[in-house]
């Protein structure tokens, strides 16, 4: 079946069984191959097969059920931008579209993300409108396509640069001239031959200056300029009055070498040619992370179909098939293994650098590696639906996003060329008519010079840039921030709440203490609780039966097992009564307990969960269970502290079990015995108080406090990590990622910082010298074009950033 995929906008969730029933409606579409419905985000993601059913059909079931959906999600490729007064012109012109609820352009990553209501506006209307302003619109290519389409822009560029420096060299020779400290350096007199310049500059000008002519008439033509206005005007400016001058010197009898300005014009383009070419490769690493997580995904997968094993490509896969994996080979696709064990290592999609044991029932991610043990796997999450695919797509639509610090910049962009043509024409009158009265020739230098030195690429690419580059590194060190604006935001958090369960500690009870009275060994003891909690399913059960496996102990046979609720266990383990459980059990048994009370008292003070042991109807110890923590934890709080953050934990246990959990990670501040709907109200408190606040939580059961806090964070091993109820994913279940997203986001912002203020002082210093007349036009395309490469340079220098 040939499957499209849609996000759609739902209005009217109230909650998250409202999520549920409209998940199940879709569903039953006929049709529907997946329904995801997205309760934090108010989204729900479509696989369907377009010729059996359409957006309208899903429009109906979900307002019959009582909902509404208002937009569509869709992201655009664009071409012909040529700066960011394109893009603002580009944004400005769909936001005004009926029906278009926020669309917003990227200048460096060439793309268009709009969200609209389908029933108002189409995909067509909006490529239509976009065309008719000179740049072409098109659905979202992969990444390959993307990949294609950059190479052949930076292919196009190099060609034309090739041949525009041919063509200039000579003309460049020429410059020697206009300078007489440079009168020693020989200069060919057919080289100052005014025809021969015209010849060499001609090509240049109108052949590979062909894109500026073009990008300025179309933005002309749309009643706005951009930077090709800028160009072609220096530039035409230049060379037609090099024209003029070269047939006054014809008509004069072609005596001596008249000062002409063809080289100013040709030096001028060949060195935007390079400065685009340069832009083009720096701009395309900018995407590297999403390639190389690309690059982690497996190519082709066996199969098992009918029996047999084939080999296939990775596209072929379905799911429920199975796949065999053998040890050292990449997992293809998100799965649950059916047969055989081994060690996985998950580094590079949760950043866990121990391989962690896998068995029959577990999930396993794709793109991790199977280390050492042949595994039959079910396919459950295929195509875009896998953890991969899932993370590449948070990562492009974070980078495509904006920070609000960059819509200003966007919004200065837009207005900035025609200022500077305005204060390029009073320059020249300035010069004609005052400075140098009726000299057309002084007067032309500066103006040409302001023209081409103010181009705003520098500040178009200044912040996009920055947060590609930031977000992607961010990425390939497990941190998903999920827009740019909680990229930008994060920087301003001054204090973090922590769950305790899942965040803090480890989220699954582990066996931590056992003691034996007289008469008993360890072993002895804990090999008869073992085998009397395995018929137990109770997560405290399990705890106690893993930590005798992990000791070597064998289960025994049992007979006559019964769970007692609110007290505990009993049943018979070769031929011995077992009984574990509380104190009011042995009391009602009439088991004397008191030795034991001392060591019940210091692990219940110490957050653990003690149990009483009894066999034979005599006190045999305590065993004790615990949610333990992590063993980053206390390291990432002190970090966190050293950032100059408040760090409170939340949860909803007792105050003891909380403070002494507190006090083993270095915490002082606990809010405990919290419901989790209260959660998000004691995050209200805090932001009441005037604090910024960050909330982390396992992003599903603190969905209503992730929600309420200014940044909320989700701490996520596992397939779902890329859709949690969070502003950022934190891959790894590691605490130090809260702090490494923080020091992330802090320095991504001073890197925007820093291209902002080169880029407003570059303009802001080029301009008033070229007015004055001591920049020359072919040093104003020099410093225009490589002030846009350095901003680039500056912002990749975030994809070295390294926070260990």
């Amino acid at each position: 079946m040939a499957t499209t995929e849609k996000t759609l906008q739902i209005q009217g969730m109230t909650c998250s069984a409202c999520a549920n029933t409209i998940e199940k409606g879709l569903s039953k579409i006929d049709g529907v191959e997946k329904a995801n419905v997205n309760f934090a985000m108010e989204s729900t993601t479509i696989t369907f097969d377009p010729t059996k059913t359409n957006i309208n059909e899903f429009t109906e079931r979900v307002e019959k059920l009582g909902y509404h959906i208002i937009q569509e999600k869709e992201t655009f490729d664009i071409t012909g931008m040529t700066c960011s007064a394109c893009a603002a012109r580009i944004e400005k012109r769909i936001n005004k579209m009926d029906g278009v609820s926020k669309a917003n352009v990227n200048f460096a990553m060439e793309t268009l993300a709009v969200e609209y209501d389908s029933k108002q506006i189409q995909a067509t209307d909006m490529i239509t409108a976009t065309k008719k302003m000179g740049f072409e619109l098109i659905p979202k290519q992969d990444n390959k396509d993307k990949m294609d389409h950059k190479e052949q822009e930076i292919k196009s560029q190099t060609r034309k640069f090739i041949f525009s420096l041919i063509l200039t060299i000579p003309l460049f020779w020429t410059m020697v001239a206009h300078f007489e400290f440079l009168s020693f350096i020989y200069m060919p007199e057919i080289l100052m031959n005014p025809w021969l310049q015209l010849a060499f500059a001609t090509p240049v000008q109108f052949i590979v200056g062909a894109q500026f002519y073009k990008g300025a008439f179309n933005s002309l033509r749309n009643k706005s300029a951009n930077m090709d206005v800028l160009v072609a005007l220096g530039t035409s400016a230049a060379y037609f009055y090099s024209l003029y001058l070269s047939f006054e010197w014809m008509n004069a009898g072609s005596i001596g070498s008249p000062e002409l300005y063809y080289e100013a014009a040709a030096v001028i383009i060949t060195l935007i040619v390079l400065g685009k070419l340069f832009e083009a490769r720096a701009t395309g690493k900018t995407s590297q992370a999403i390639h190389k997580l690309l690059d982690l995904q497996a190519k082709t997968a066996r199969v098992l179909r009918d029996g047999v094993e084939v080999e296939l490509p990775i596209e072929q896969v379905i799911t429920g098939d199975t796949i065999v994996v053998k040890p050292g080979e990449k997992i293809p696709v998100d799965g649950k293994i059916i047969e055989g064990r081994s060690a996985i290592d998950e580094s590079m999609i949760t950043g866990e650098s121990l391989p962690i044991d896998k068995v029959a029932g577990d999930a396993v991610i794709g793109a991790t590696i199977n280390r050492n043990g042949s595994l039959q796997i079910m396919a459950t999450n295929v195509g875009k639906d896998t953890a991969l695919a899932q993370i590449v797509k948070v990562v492009e639509e974070a980078q495509g996003s904006k920070a609000d610090i960059q819509r200003l910049a966007d919004r200065i962009s837009g207005v900035f060329v025609p200022v500077v043509v305005g204060i390029a024409v009073v320059t020249f009158l300035v010069w004609f008519f005052l400075v140098t009265p009726g000299d057309f020739r002084s007067a032309l230098i500066p103006t040409i010079s302001i023209l081409v030195i103010a181009c705003p690429c520098a500040l178009g690419l200044a912040t996009p840039t920055s947060i590609m580059a930031g977000s992607g590194r961010a990425a390939e060190m497990g941190l998903l921030f999920k827009g740019g604006e909680h990229l930008e935001n994060t920087r301003s958090i001054d204090t973090v709440v922590l769950d305790k369960t899942g965040t803090v500690t480890k989220g699954q009870p582990a066996l931590t203490d056992i003691t034996v009275s007289a008469g008993f060994t360890e072993d002895e003891v804990l090999q008869l609780v073992a085998t009397a909690e395995n018929q137990s399913e109770h997560p405290l059960a399990q705890a106690i039966v893993k930590g005798a496996t992990e000791k070597g102990l064998s289960l025994l046979e049992i007979t006559d097992f019964e769970a007692l609720p609110g007290y505990g266990i009993q049943a018979n383990v070769s031929g011995k009564a077992v009984l574990v459980g509380t104190r009011r059990l042995m009391n009602e048994r009439e088991i004397e307990i008191l030795d034991s009370e001392v060591s019940m008292e210091k692990l219940e003070s110490d957050g653990k969960t003690a149990m009483l042991i009894a066999i034979d109807n005599k006190l045999a110890g305590v065993v004790a269970v615990a949610d333990t923590v992590k063993d980053t934890s206390k390291e990432a709080i002190a970090r966190m502290r050293e950032l100059g953050l408040d760090v409170i934990m939340l949860t909803g246990d007792n105050q003891r079990t909380a403070e002494a959990i507190a006090s083993q990670v270095g915490l002082t501040h606990v809010i405990a015995e919290v419901l989790p709907a209260q959660k998000s109200d004691e995050i209200k408190k805090l932001q009441d108080q005037g604090k910024k606040v960050a909330m982390v939580g396992d992003g599903i059961n603190d969905a209503p406090a992730l929600a309420m806090a200014d940044i909320g964070m989700a701490v996520g091993t596992g397939t779902d990590i890329a859709i949690e109820a969070a502003d950022i994913t934190l891959m790894r279940g590691d605490l130090n990622s809260v702090a490494d997203a923080i020091i992330m986001s802090r320095k991504t912002m001073r890197n925007i910082k820093q291209n902002l203020f080169f880029a407003f002082f570059y303009n802001t210093v080029g301009i008033p010298i070229a007015a004055i007349g001591l920049l020359a036009p072919w040093v104003a395309g020099a410093a225009m074009a490589f002030s846009s490469v350095s901003v680039v340079l500056n912002a990749l220098r975030l994809q070295k950033v390294n926070l260990k």
